[in-house]
């Protein structure tokens, strides 16, 4: 008697035929579809209202948070070395922080501005205010940390210590 004359076998032999490589076992394969093969590029109608609607973001909105998050390292480093300079913080909820620890200052200014960033990021394709959209408010946070950031070195040379520094 052959395999394929019992009964069963042929059931079986289809079954492993069909049977698909489970993809979100392969990391790799899963990074590669995700990133290339992106299913929803925008709303699936006009009228959606849902604030997450699109499981894919403009590449210029990545560089920009992780410019802004960098910005405000820089921005944390410069402010505990004005500090340790004479300065004082202006910021009133930065300010208790600033003189404890400077990790623990360092930890609450990065971990606030990564929530800021990824919650803007997320919601980047809404409109506010009458048809601003979110993303565009990355922009003007890093408008204003390369500002600020911009204000420190200044400080630092008209203390003159910029050059120390780097």
């Amino acid at each position: 008697m052959n395999a394929s004359s019992e009964p069963g076998s042929s059931h079986k032999a289809a079954q492993q035929r069909k049977a698909p490589r489970e993809r979100r076992m392969s990391i790799f394969g899963a990074l590669w579809h995700s990133s290339f093969a992106r299913r929803r590029l925008a709303p699936r109608r006009g009228t959606d209202r849902h604030p997450v609607i699109t499981d894919w973001f403009h590449p210029q909105w990545l560089a920009t948070a992780i410019i802004i998050l960098l910005l405000s390292t820089a921005d944390a480093l410069l402010t505990l070395e004005l500090i340790a300079r004479g300065a004082t913080e202006i910021n009133p909820m930065m300010e208790p922080l600033v003189h404890g620890s400077g990790r623990g200052f360092a930890f609450w200014k990065f971990g606030l501005t990564a929530l800021g960033v990824v919650l803007l990021t997320l919601l980047a394709r809404m409109r506010i205010l009458g048809g601003i959209a979110v993303g565009s408010i990355l922009y003007l946070v890093l408008s204003g940390y390369l500002i600020l950031v911009g204000y420190e070195l200044w400080l630092l040379r008209q203390l003159g210590g910029v050059a120390g520094l780097f």
